[in-house]
C-alpha cells in the first residue's frame, strides 16, 4: 500500500459551529476539556421565544423480570430457547409498554398540550411549546452559549436548571427523558499518536509483528494476517448477505471508504452504504464533530466484512440523539451487527442526582438504554461498543469533564459499554520495538515483547528523557483500552462463577481539586457487584495503530497515521460478527456467554484451535493483564476462525 509522506496530526479538540436551540445541535463539536465555559443567557423563551420543541419519552418494558429470563435461556447452550431470537413485532407484543400505558402517558400529556406520537418500541416523541414543554416536566429551560475559542464560532444549547418529574400518575411509566438537554455530550473513541510521540519528532513504526504493513500504518489488511480471519475468506465466508449497523453521532464523506477499500483492492458493491438519518442527522462532516470517527468505523467494519451491506445510523450528538438511534435500528431489526465508538462515562448524566445504583432511581437515559439493548439481544442483533480509552480512569478523559489534576484520579468506566447487554472492546498493544527519533538526532527505542494491555504508561522512560517526566505533563496519561467494574449496572449472569470477576473498589470519589479545600463531587458506591469490561480485545494502541483515509473539513483528503483507540475495536467486531452470522447460517447475537464460557470451562486458551490468545502482561494503568479474564483486557484477544470454531459447537 502507498502511504502519503506523513502530516502532522492535530488534536482535533472541541471548538464549534453555530448551532440553533431548536431541535438537534447539528455539526456540534464534542466535548473537550479545552472547551469554553458556557454562559447561562437566561430562560430558553426569553432568547428564542416560546418555540416549539420535542423531546423523547422512554417507557419502560412491561416485564423486564420476563424479559430477562428469556434473553438468558435465548443465550444458554442447554436452553431448548438457544438462539432462537424474536422479531421485533414479538419483542413489542410481549414485552413492549401495553397499549393502556401508552395511552395514559400520551393521554396525560396531550392534556398538558403536548402533541404525542408513538416513534418506536419504547420511545415516544412529545412535542410543544417551550412553555408547555417547561409545564409537563416541572423544568426551568435555559439557554447557554459556548463562546467562541481560537477564532473559530461558538455553539448554543439548552438545558434545565434541574431534573424534569413527570405527573404523578403516569411517573412509574416513563423510565427517562431525553431532549431537554441539547449540549453536545459523547466523545468518540480514537486517539492520536501519544504525548511523546508529538514531543519527539515524528514516530518510525515498530518493527514487529510481520504484516504487509508495520503496526501505526495497518490496514484491515495486516488485521486479517494478524488475527486469523484468512481461512473464513479462503471458505468464502466474506459477509454476503450481511447488515452491517454504525451508530454514529457525525456525519462522513462516503468516497472516502469506498477509497479505502479500493486501494487493499477489495471488491465492493458501489451501493452498500445506506445513511439513515435520525432527528435530522448530524449536519455536514467536520473535524470537530468527529467525523474521522464514523469514517473509521465504516472502513474498518465494511473492510472486514467486504460483501456486508452496511446503514449508518446517523445522530445528534446529543442524548436523545443516541437514544433514538438505537431504537431506530433496533425496531427496524435491519442490521444483524451493530457497533458504536461513541461515550461518556457512566455517571456524566446524572452527577449531581446519582444514587444508590440498587434503586435505580434518577438513571434517566442509562435504564433506557438497558431495555433497549435488551430488545436487540433478544431479536439476535449483535451490538458492539468502544470501552474507551482513557485506561482504568474513563472519568480522567483529557477530552472530558474531569481531567486531571484539575480532578483527582477516579477508578470509573464508559458507557454504553459498561451495560450488560452489550460487548466492549478493550484494547491492545502490538509487540515489537518502537523507535523515537529525537531532535538531537538520537533515538530511544522501547520494546514491547508480546502483545500486551495497552496502557501508555510503558512510555514512561521516554517521558523521563524528554524531562517530561509527569505522565499527565508528557500526554500519555491515562491513555489505554478502557476497563473496570460498573458502579451502576449489576453484575450480568455471563460473568457469574468467571474468575477475576471482580466488584468496584472502595475509596472511590470525584473531587474539584482547583477548590480549596477540594470539592466532593461524586462518591462512587463501593464493592458493587458490578458488571466488569471490556469483554474482549484488540490491537487499539495509536503507537501501533492503524491509517484512515479521510477527507478533513480544514485540510482536505489526507491519510491519517498511527491512529488507534478503541474505537477501531468495535467496528473490528462489528465486521467479524458479519462474517460468524454468513458462516454460521443465522445471527450470533449477544457474544459475550459464549466468550465466558470459554473462560469459564478452562478451555479458552488451550489447544493447537484455541479460539482466545490470553493477554498476560501490560495494563491500563491500574488494571493489569493476567491469567484469564481481567479489567485491561477482558478473555484476551480473539483467533478469528478459531473462534469461529468454537461458535459452531457452543460450550454447555
Amino acid at each position: 500500500m502507498k502511504h502519503h509522506g506523513r502530516r502532522s496530526l492535530r488534536f482535533w479538540l472541541t471548538l464549534g459551529i453555530a448551532t440553533s436551540l431548536s431541535g438537534a445541535a447539528f455539526g456540534a463539536p464534542y466535548p473537550s476539556a479545552s472547551t469554553p465555559a458556557p454562559l447561562d443567557l437566561g430562560a430558553a423563551s426569553a432568547v428564542l421565544g416560546n418555540q416549539s420543541i420535542t423531546v423523547s419519552v422512554a417507557l419502560p418494558l412491561r416485564d423486564s423480570a420476563a424479559a430477562q429470563a428469556l434473553l438468558e435461556a435465548t443465550y444458554t447452550p442447554e436452553s431448548v430457547q438457544y438462539r432462537h431470537f424474536i422479531t421485533s413485532q414479538e419483542f413489542n407484543a410481549q414485552f413492549g409498554p401495553t397499549d393502556a400505558t401508552v395511552a395514559q402517558v400520551t393521554k396525560r400529556l396531550q392534556s398538558q398540550g403536548l402533541q404525542v406520537t408513538r416513534a418506536s418500541t419504547t420511545v415516544l416523541k412529545v412535542s410543544g411549546s417551550t412553555s408547555a414543554i417547561e409545564a409537563a416536566f416541572a423544568v426551568s429551560l435555559h439557554a447557554y452559549e459556548v463562546p467562541t475559542a481560537a477564532g473559530v464560532p461558538g455553539y448554543r444549547y439548552r438545558a434545565p436548571t434541574s431534573a424534569p418529574q413527570v405527573a404523578t400518575d403516569i411517573a412509574s411509566s416513563v423510565q427517562a427523558v431525553v431532549g431537554l438537554d441539547t449540549r453536545p455530550r459523547f466523545r468518540p473513541h480514537l486517539r492520536h499518536a501519544s504525548g511523546p510521540v508529538k514531543i519527539a519528532s515524528t514516530k518510525l513504526a515498530a518493527s514487529e509483528p510481520n504484516t504487509p504493513d508495520t503496526p501505526g500504518l495497518w490496514t484491515v489488511t495486516d488485521f486479517v494476517d494478524y488475527y486469523d480471519v484468512g481461512p473464513l475468506y479462503k471458505a468464502g465466508i466474506e459477509g454476503k448477505h450481511q447488515t452491517i449497523g454504525i451508530v454514529t453521532l457525525a456525519a462522513f464523506t462516503p468516497s472516502d471508504a469506498f477509497a479505502y477499500w479500493n486501494s487493499l483492492g477489495l471488491a465492493v458493491s458501489p451501493n452498500r452504504i445506506k445513511i439513515v438519518e435520525i432527528d435530522g442527522g448530524s449536519g455536514p462532516p467536520s473535524d470537530r464533530s468527529g467525523s474521522d470517527e464514523t469514517t473509521l468505523d465504516v472502513e474498518q467494519s465494511g473492510g472486514l466484512a467486504p460483501s456486508a451491506n452496511v446503514i449508518v445510523y446517523e445522530a445528534p450528538n446529543t442524548e436523545q440523539g443516541f437514544v433514538d438511534a438505537f431504537a431506530a435500528a433496533f425496531d427496524s431489526n435491519t442490521a444483524d451487527t451493530l457497533s458504536t465508538s461513541w461515550g461518556q462515562w457512566e455517571y456524566s448524566d446524572d452527577i449531581s442526582t446519582a444514587v444508590d445504583p440498587i434503586t435505580h432511581r434518577n438513571v434517566n437515559a442509562l435504564k433506557a438504554f438497558n431495555d433497549l439493548f435488551t430488545q436487540a439481544a433478544l431479536q439476535g442483533q449483535s451490538l458492539y461498543a468502544a470501552a474507551g480509552d482513557a485506561g482504568a480512569y474513563d472519568a480522567n478523559d483529557p477530552n472530558g469533564s474531569f481531567p486531571v489534576p484539575s480532578f483527582n484520579k477516579t477508578l470509573s468506566v464508559d458507557s454504553p459499554a459498561s451495560q450488560q447487554f452489550i460487548t466492549a472492546g478493550g484494547g491492545t498493544t502490538l509487540p515489537g520495538v518502537q523507535s523515537f527519533p529525537l531532535l538531537d538526532g538520537s533515538t530511544f527505542s522501547i520494546t514491547i515483547a508480546t502483545e500486551q494491555a495497552w496502557g501508555w504508561d510503558y512510555l514512561k522512560p521516554l517521558c523521563v528523557l524528554l524531562d517530561v517526566p509527569d505522565p499527565v505533563d508528557c500526554g500519555i496519561f491515562p491513555g489505554g483500552g478502557g476497563g473496570g467494574v460498573s458502579v451502576f449496572t449489576p453484575r450480568p449472569f455471563y460473568q457469574f462463577l468467571v474468575p477475576g470477576v471482580t466488584n468496584s473498589a472502595s475509596s472511590q470519589a470525584l473531587f474539584d481539586e482547583t477548590q480549596t479545600p477540594p470539592q466532593l463531587i461524586f462518591k462512587l458506591p463501593a464493592n458493587f457487584a458490578g458488571r466488569n469490561v471490556p469483554d474482549i480485545s484488540l490491537n487499539a494502541d495509536p503507537d501501533t495503530g492503524y491509517v484512515i483515509w479521510y477527507t478533513s473539513s480544514e485540510t482536505g483528503f489526507e491519510i491519517l497515521e498511527f491512529i488507534g483507540g478503541t474505537s477501531f475495536v468495535a467496528p473490528q467486531l462489528n465486521g467479524i460478527t458479519a462474517l460468524y452470522d454468513q458462516g454460521l447460517g443465522h445471527r450470533v447475537g449477544l457474544l459475550n456467554n459464549d466468550l465466558y464460557n470459554l473462560v469459564r470451562f478452562g478451555v479458552a486458551y488451550s489447544g493447537h484451535n484455541a479460539p482466545l490468545r490470553d493477554i498476560s502482561a501490560g495494563d491500563n494503568w491500574f488494571y493489569a493483564g493476567k491469567r484469564g479474564y481481567d479489567q485491561a483486557t477482558g478473555v484476551g484477544v480473539p483467533d478469528v476462525t478459531n473462534l469461529f470454531k468454537a461458535l459452531r459447537s457452543p460450550l454447555p
